[in-house]
């Protein structure tokens, strides 16, 4: 599994989000990822890039959410395809919260679909607005997906953890969801069949007519953060730099309440 190859990358960060590492007795285990039955092409897509036997098979059960729950599960049990991820960053057991980007070198628009795919949503709004998002617990996973995406949109995000289930929902819409869809979800690449129909639908969104697009979005960089902090007023601020009011005065209350870095 080497993650600069995009569709081990692409697999990994599914496996963080959607596998599981099973620890038996002595050196029993396995690693098992279990999807709808309508997404089994995938964990064939699995199958065939794992050098070592494992198996895709079909189950029907009961849930609390539906009475006939008809799935797939890829199940692989190599000690050493297992020690493997396991270094990687997949650990045993209960694992929401401590997955991380791979500290190594990887492929990372792949392995960002990865997860997206896993526990994210791509798609429309009811107004027709184009929209990618992210659901994890993962401080590192939330923190890293911000981080690329500004670098790609332009689009500043910092992930914070909701009140009602301490998770990570982080959104992106508009001009920002289809230049990060475009991005990740780029052509013949592993991903989801429905996520990727969803994702060139996006990817084709155009603003309809006569619809105003959102504030331009401002790249605040440290000297503007001093000039912000430093003006005698809020008005002089936004005369010396040319935003808005309403822009200056988020940022200083960003600066101020310490929810992005102060400047050197």
């Amino acid at each position: 599994m080497d993650l600069t190859v995009p569709e081990y990358a692409y697999m990994f960060g599914f496996l963080q989000a959607d596998g599981h590492l099973y620890q038996g007795a002595g050196q029993k285990g396995r690693l098992s990822v279990e999807l709808n039955a309508r997404d089994i092409d995938l964990l064939r897509e699995f199958q065939k890039l794992t050098p070592y036997y494992s198996s895709v098979r079909e189950r029907t059960r009961s849930t609390n959410f539906i009475e006939t729950a008809h799935s797939a599960v890829w199940s692989l049990c190599a000690l050493e395809a297992r020690t493997r991820v396991n270094e990687l960053g997949l650990p045993y057991g209960r694992k929401s919260k401590s997955v991380a980007p791979p500290t190594g070198e990887f492929s990372s628009r792949d392995y960002l679909r990865g997860p997206i795919d896993a526990d994210g949503s791509v798609g429309h709004t009811n107004k027709g607005t184009p929209f990618i998002s992210l659901t994890t617990a993962s401080t590192a996973i939330g923190t890293y997906l911000c981080f690329y995406a500004w670098q790609i949109t332009g689009v500043d995000r910092h992930s914070r953890r909701n009140q009602r289930d301490g998770v990570y929902n982080i959104t992106y819409v508009g001009k920002a969801a289809r230049s990060l869809t475009e991005h990740l979800y780029y052509s013949n690449r592993l991903s989801l069949k429905r996520k990727q129909s969803a994702a060139d639908s996006v990817a084709a969104w155009v603003r309809p007519a006569g619809r105003k697009p959102g504030p331009e979005r401002i790249q605040w960089t440290s000297d503007k953060d001093r000039i912000l902090l430093s003006a005698p007023t809020i008005d002089d601020a936004c005369a010396e730099l040319g935003h808005s009011r309403n822009a200056c005065r988020a940022r200083l209350t960003k600066l101020l309440e310490g929810t992005v870095p102060l400047p050197n």
